[in-house]
């Protein structure tokens, strides 16, 4: 097949033989990264094949990560550059203030709840779930979900893998998920790795937007996935008002899966508000013990209705994808430890408190900052911030600028810097925020 004057052809009557014409032309680069490929209708008639032959050669493809699908528009071939991920640039000599990471000097001390942790082994064909876990974990989500006693409790690999199992068991390749945008980096490499399409929607202040919610659901979306606290990168958190109206959306669409992904939990400062209301039938709440226990505790304790719990556990096969015992009772002797909440306190309280104070320090500088929730301000500016970041790096400063967390924008540049400021002393702090007004005052 022949697609414009210059295009490569693409050949085959079969699925594999098409996919194979398309996988061979992106390795010799005939296709480069970003290039559009033919829509499905046109590829079927110029090739004379059915358009679900056409179908399914691009849905292998995707599956092979050689292609993405973006709805209306159209099937791309995939850019093969790593995507984006939160935590420390690596060989940098800036002072990285793009992070997302929490204070380590925060995380509680490990030491001896790690010595006390000495028990019998536990063996193939055992509950996946601790059984002292499973009782706090009750307590601490039940007083939040609609139906606490039809729930079911879930224990995965953190909070990304209990999402990415559960879009596994609910949609197949090509299917539409609602998603945040701006957009946690994490979902966007879930979304994106597993082929779904994924659908913006825009997130103010008090969160997900009433007419993103209801244009997403119009487009078909078969799951939604939302933070109802501390949204990553925006730090908006749910109003009560606001999960009121996305839960009255809802209603309508009762069988769409809701995921809420709960990450800050312990450490925000704002109460949590559900849009999961108590007839919806596919939903699920998911906390990790990442940003209050450090992220290299892979836990997330998910709550769920039973058919969403049934269809997960059987993606968490005893003795093969369960997680360790022993970190799930590190967990507990943490989450019940006083000392150890007392930490998460303080730290909850302290990067609320460097938020704001930064914001302060911007407003002083004439960039107005609203300091939400969350371990990162999301800051405004009056310029791309692709040349703020730039100019801010001639300055010693290494900043994540909000392109790398856009679904949708148009083609237009991020007007938005993620900072992670809670480890900054007053002085460097100022200096910041000095450095970052020049950055956007300097003309040229």
């Amino acid at each position: 097949m022949q697609h414009g004057d210059s295009s490569p052809a693409i050949t085959g009557h079969s699925a594999a033989e098409i996919a194979e014409s398309v996988r061979g032309l992106i390795e010799r680069g005939a296709l480069a990264p970003g290039a559009a490929l033919p829509s499905v209708r046109a590829l079927a008639e110029s090739l004379g094949v059915n358009r679900n032959t056409a179908v399914a050669a691009y849905r292998q493809l995707a599956q092979a990560g050689l292609v993405v699908t973006l709805g209306r528009a159209g099937t791309h071939v995939a850019d093969r550059a790593t995507l984006a991920q939160d935590g420390f640039a690596a060989d940098s000599v800036l002072r990285d203030v793009g992070t997302g990471n929490p204070d380590p000097r925060l995380i509680p001390d490990m030491s001896a709840a790690l010595t006390a942790l000495a028990g019998r082994p536990v063996l193939y064909g055992e509950p996946v779930i601790d059984a002292g876990l499973a009782e706090r974990a009750r307590a601490w989500l039940g007083d939040d979900v609609a139906s606490p006693d039809e729930m079911r409790l879930t224990v995965t690999s953190g909070a990304f893998d209990a999402v990415e199992r559960l879009l596994a068991q609910a949609l197949t390749r090509d299917d539409a998920v609602a998603v945040e945008d701006p957009c946690f980096l994490a979902t966007i490499r879930t979304v994106r790795l597993a082929g779904y399409r994924p659908v913006a929607v825009p997130v103010d202040e008090e969160g997900m937007t009433p007419d993103g919610l209801r244009a997403a659901l119009a487009e078909g979306v078969r799951a939604v996935v939302c933070t109802p606290r501390a949204q990553n990168p925006t730090g908006a958190s749910l109003s009560a008002r606001r999960a009121a109206e996305l839960r009255a959306i809802l209603a309508e669409h009762p069988y769409v899966l809701v995921i809420e992904d709960d990450h800050f939990s312990l450490l925000s400062r704002h109460p949590y508000h559900s849009i999961i209301g108590p007839e919806h039938r596919r939903w699920a709440l998911v906390r990790s013990v990442s940003k209050f226990l450090g992220p290299d505790m892979c836990l997330a304790v998910t709550a769920s209705d039973a058919e969403t719990a049934e269809r997960l556990a059987m993606r968490l096969s005893p003795g093969t994808t369960w997680v360790s015992h022993l970190l799930q009772r590190l967990a507990l002797a943490l989450l019940t430890d006083s000392a150890a909440l007392d930490t998460i306190e303080r730290a909850g309280e302290h990067y609320a408190e460097r938020n704001r104070s930064f914001a302060e320090r911007l407003r002083r500088h004439g960039i107005d900052t609203a300091p939400l929730d969350g371990l990162s301000l999301w800051v405004r500016l009056p310029l791309p911030a692709r040349t703020v970041s730039e100019r801010l790096m001639r300055r010693g400063w290494l900043a994540r600028t909000g392109d790398d967390f856009a679904l949708s924008r148009g083609g237009a540049a991020s007007h938005h810097l993620r900072l992670t400021v809670h480890g900054l002393d007053d002085a460097n702090a100022e200096t910041l925020a000095a450095d970052l007004a020049a950055a956007c005052a300097q003309r040229g």
